[in-house]
């Protein structure tokens, strides 16, 4: 008599991965989105959802993985988070999942020393390995901790000149 967990399944590259059917608000295709200077590369900007003003991050690149052009399949999940919508630019939404919970482990320590402390288990499903997600995690990871990397001034797409190091130190 193990009881079910309801997640919404979307994919992102070639991975499926889970949120709680709770967190979600709606899932909607993808409309025109205005982008907003000076955003983080993964915040591909704003939407105006009937009325409310909707922050939307590119999941692609909130992991890591090269962006690929939006298609017909391409959704974005619009979740609750910290009081606000947040939108979440997916490669696909498929059905909702009904996962046993004795069909869940914890995400392996490897995965939460490596920084993916937003993975917070992996579901068996028909076969294949869900990666469940902890929403609040995935959204604020990067808000919190934005530390700067040895990558982040060299990434193209700022257009901003003069952030580097090289610039710090020319003075007198």
């Amino acid at each position: 008599m193990s009881r079910e967990i309801h997640i919404v399944g979307f994919r992102v590259g070639r991975e499926t991965y889970g949120v709680p059917i709770t967190s979600l608000h709606e899932i909607v295709r993808v409309p025109e989105i205005t982008a907003v200077p000076d955003a983080p590369d993964y915040l591909e900007g704003v939407i105006n959802l009937r009325g409310k003003i909707v922050s939307v991050v590119d999941l692609r690149k909130r992991f890591g993985q090269p962006s690929a052009g939006l298609d017909r399949r391409s959704r974005i999940l619009v979740v609750e988070h910290r009081g606000r919508l947040v939108g979440m630019i997916v490669d696909s939404a498929s059905e909702v999942l009904k996962i046993p919970e004795s069909e869940i482990e914890a995400a392996p320590a490897m995965m939460q020393a490596g920084g993916l402390d937003c993975v917070t288990g992996l579901g068996k499903y028909q076969g294949r390995l869900i990666i469940l997600l902890d929403i609040g995690k995935v959204l604020a990871a990067r808000e919190l901790g934005n530390k700067p990397t040895a990558e982040k001034p060299a990434a193209a797409g700022s257009g901003k000149a003069g952030t580097g190091t090289k610039s710090a130190s020319a003075g007198k």
